[in-house]
């Protein structure tokens, strides 16, 4: 019986799945396949040819995936975030690395399989990255995706070394053996604070930009938990889904690196707040400085530089600061609690 071509998404109820499979639905003939331990939402639902309920961390569940579809595109989502990768280290460490390292093993067999690479996308995170003290993250300016790799957080340790795993699996594979031939084409995207208006912030490190609208829209007071100048990239969720699909699709022999920086706008916490009480006059936002995760945001660089990106597969984003919260956030947050 011949195995069905699909695409593959972990992880895929999550924030980046949400748009993801609506984009993908739209533009692909290719079958897709979730693996999740939420199911999705119902209207997700009915764009996917199957939803498989399990683990990454599940072999068995894996071996039967492999036996049953031809894939040849991964977008492997699944993470354990940085808030509670923090709370929960070792748990942390068995999803986003365990948990990965059996997804490139599922990539590799695939690929042995149907005697091609199986193309693996995978979201890293600004969290890679950690810089000292502000003085550092002042001088730095743009960081480049191999500058200040010295991650402070768990989730940030684990988004780098799979990062590393990636670039292993894809040129360095088993390069002792006779006659090495990986099968992996793996490819990074590492992101910087997504923003989504579809779903509704679960807590990360850098949900303090989108909390302050969701409170707003709700009438709620929000005590935002980092100082008014801390500052760090941002991009909206569209254009985060764009690249993923852009960097999928470009051609191997234009990619210079298998990891890269991706941005679209940097403001600081007050910039954001002027805007949310801007469009939600009487919205009641103050500060409540959090130090251990004010911390965090402090190690992560204020801007990065993007330019392999912009060259290599012609990264642009859409939405700057000011379309990203007049056009596609505010509007859509509003309408939500209506």
């Amino acid at each position: 019986m011949l195995r069905k071509t699909v695409v593959l998404i972990t992880g895929a109820s999550g924030e980046i799945g949400h748009g993801l499979i609506t984009r993908l639905a739209r533009q692909t003939d290719r079958g897709i396949i979730t693996l999740d331990l939420a199911p999705l939402e119902p209207a997700l639902g009915k764009l996917v040819q199957r939803e498989i309920s399990g683990s990454i961390l599940d072999s068995n569940l894996l071996q039967r995936v492999l036996s049953e579809y031809e894939v040849d595109l991964v977008f492997h989502l699944a993470a354990l975030l940085s808030t509670r990768s923090e709370i929960t280290p070792m748990t942390a460490h068995q999803v986003n690395v365990e948990g990965t390292l059996n997804m490139l093993e599922f990539a590799q067999h695939q690929g042995e399989s149907h005697g091609r690479a199986v193309t693996f996308l995978y979201p890293s995170s600004i969290a890679a990255y950690g810089l000292p003290d502000l003085t550092t993250k002042g001088k730095a300016g743009k960081v480049k995706e191999d500058e200040w790799n010295h991650p402070i957080t768990m989730y940030g340790c684990n988004k780098l070394y799979c990062e590393h795993l990636g670039d292993y699996y894809t040129n360095h594979y088993k390069q002792l053996s006779a006659d090495p031939v990986s099968r992996v084409d793996f490819r990074c995207v590492r992101f910087p604070g997504l923003i989504s208006a579809a779903t509704v912030p679960s807590g990360g490190t850098s949900d303090y930009a989108p909390e302050m609208i969701h409170a707003a829209a709700r009438k709620q007071p929000y005590a935002c938990f980092v100082r008014p100048d801390a500052r760090i990239p941002f991009m909206a969720m569209p254009d985060g889904v764009e690249a993923l699909l852009q960097l999928a699709a470009a051609p191997r022999e234009k990619l210079t690196r298998t990891a890269y920086n991706v941005g679209a706008f940097n403001p600081s916490a007050d910039e954001v707040r002027e805007v949310v009480v801007k469009a939600f006059p009487g919205a009641q936002i103050t500060y409540k400085v959090d130090t251990k995760r004010q911390g965090i945001v402090d190690s992560w660089p204020a801007d990065v530089n993007d330019c392999s990106a912009r060259q290599d597969w012609g990264f642009a984003p859409q939405y700057n600061f000011d379309r990203a919260f007049s056009e596609y956030l505010i509007p859509t947050i509003r309408e939500r609690y209506r």
